[in-house]
């Protein structure tokens, strides 16, 4: 069962019965936990929907520029160094330009990428959110998930015809291999550029959007927490 959907029952029902039983604690814990949680399930609507009204909302895709940009200074700074563009073309070309970019690929620490991600949540309307659950190190058991995901799906843009046709027929060309780098870089961002701000935000949410519940789960719990406080204090 969904843990969002599951949480919010329970605070429901603990509201509930405080309600008809006349019991200040079970009403005020279960209504703190329902405001929690909901808020909760809110801020991690927000961090991938635009909501009218609700300034900072869209985070992934208010950011979409930047995350591209990530992408690009990975793919330029790890992936297409000097060093492997000259074993790509001493190697893979030689042995009949099969452009086989996997082992290359494998190689490439993705961990940079999701810092970059983790920095631009950590700094938006969202960061004060997650102090509340232990900062950035509350979205370190998505790390591993990520960057599996961003290299698979690095694997998958360099499988792609065009791609490989794009990158082939610009280092077959003897006239370019002094700018070779340059020339590389153009077709990145050529593919890039057919990214649309919902097509980062798909991509962001499958991967980091199951892990996110678990805020809705603690914003109950510690909501819970509060309210029963409350009612001792009032008691």
């Amino acid at each position: 069962m969904n843990k969002s959907f599951l949480t919010n029952a329970i605070a429901v029902a603990v509201f509930a019965a405080g309600y008809f039983l006349d019991q200040p604690i079970a009403l005020y814990g279960g209504l703190f936990a329902l405001s929690g949680s909901l808020t909760n399930l809110l801020a991690v609507h927000m961090l991938f929907e635009k909501v009218p009204g609700l300034y900072g909302s869209g985070v992934i895709q208010a950011r979409f520029e930047a995350f591209k940009l990530g992408i690009r200074s990975l793919m330029m700074d790890q992936f297409f160094t000097k060093e492997n563009i000259d074993r790509f073309l001493n190697k893979e070309m030689s042995d009949g330009a099969n452009l086989n970019l996997d082992p290359v690929i494998e190689k490439i620490d993705f961990n940079p990428t999701f810092d970059g991600l983790v920095d631009v949540i950590n700094n938006s309307q969202f960061g004060g959110m997650l102090m509340m659950f232990g900062g950035a190190e509350a979205l370190t058991p998505l790390r591993e998930p990520f960057v599996e995901k961003m290299r698979e799906s690095v694997i998958e843009i360099t499988q792609q015809d065009n791609f490989r046709a794009a990158l082939k027929s610009q280092i077959e060309q003897p006239e370019m291999l002094g700018d070779i780098t340059a020339n590389i870089e153009t077709v990145i961002e050529q593919r890039l550029d057919e990214l649309t701000p919902n097509m980062v935000k798909d991509i962001v949410q499958k991967m980091i959007r199951k892990h996110l519940g678990w805020l809705v789960v603690w914003g109950g719990v510690f909501g819970g927490l509060i309210g029963v406080v409350s009612a001792l204090i009032a008691g």
